[in-house]
């Protein structure tokens, strides 16, 4: 593949990223535990590899805790599919993303440039603090010994989502959206499945949290390459 061009190299990873994703999807629902427990493992790592093909010359600190943001998120995602996995896995594998949602957050606040969200833009930030209150209010009845490990979680992801708000002005508008885009759908996906397992089943539960996880982290990692090149996709 490293004969490839970035642009093409990127498109096959895609490709190979999304058909894993659908794969997982389409074998859950089917109960095939093992196999969607090999393709829920392999779904993540296209996205590692197109991060390091695409950014292999101007590698820096801040990309490689992006490289360990997305491992992380491979952490968690194997954790949470391990079959018969108890609440020591769940915790386990909610520690995993925990850690993935503080990289990604420190990435995103690490964009070069002035933080216009913190001296002029700070209403930018009202819409995020209000859902992260509202979710919190309306999980809290439900969470009984888990309420602080929640909490803690939800921090974390108010505070990447913040993290992709602060990039405005400081990256070309094409990464700025797509991440911000991804950010979104990743709480979205959480706290679909945050609803599921605390408060009650949602329908068609996998097929919207894997759905709009899988788009959030291939959103997230191709805008923050674009963030250094027009030319990845």
């Amino acid at each position: 593949m490293l004969f490839l061009t970035n642009k093409m190299r990127t498109r096959i990873l895609s490709l190979i990223y999304f058909a894993i994703g659908i794969l997982f999807i389409i074998l859950h629902c089917m109960q095939l535990t093992p196999a969607a427990f090999v393709s829920k493992v392999l779904i993540i790592l296209p996205l590692i590899v197109m991060l390091a093909l695409n950014l292999r010359n101007i590698w820096t600190r801040e990309q490689t805790i992006m490289f360990a943001g997305l491992f992380f998120s491979w952490t968690g995602d194997v954790l949470l599919e391990i079959p018969g996995g108890g609440e020591a896995i769940f915790m386990a594998g909610l520690g995993g993303f925990l850690i993935s949602l503080v990289l990604y957050a420190v990435v995103f606040f690490s964009a070069p440039g002035k933080n216009e969200v913190f001296h002029s833009r700070f209403y930018l930030l009202i819409p995020v603090l209000l859902y992260g209150l509202a979710m919190g209010l309306y999980l809290n009845d439900y969470l009984g010994d888990m309420r602080l490990p929640v909490f803690v979680y939800e921090t974390a992801m108010i505070t990447m989502l913040a993290g992709a708000v602060s990039r405005i002005g400081r990256v070309n508008q094409t990464s700025y959206v797509m991440v911000l885009a991804g950010a979104i759908l990743f709480i979205i996906s959480d706290s679909v499945l945050a609803v599921n397992k605390f408060v009650q089943p949602v329908s068609l539960s996998t097929l919207t949290i894997m759905g709009t996880y899988i788009a959030a982290q291939w959103l997230i990692t191709t805008g923050y390459i674009r963030q250094f090149t027009m030319r990845v996709v």
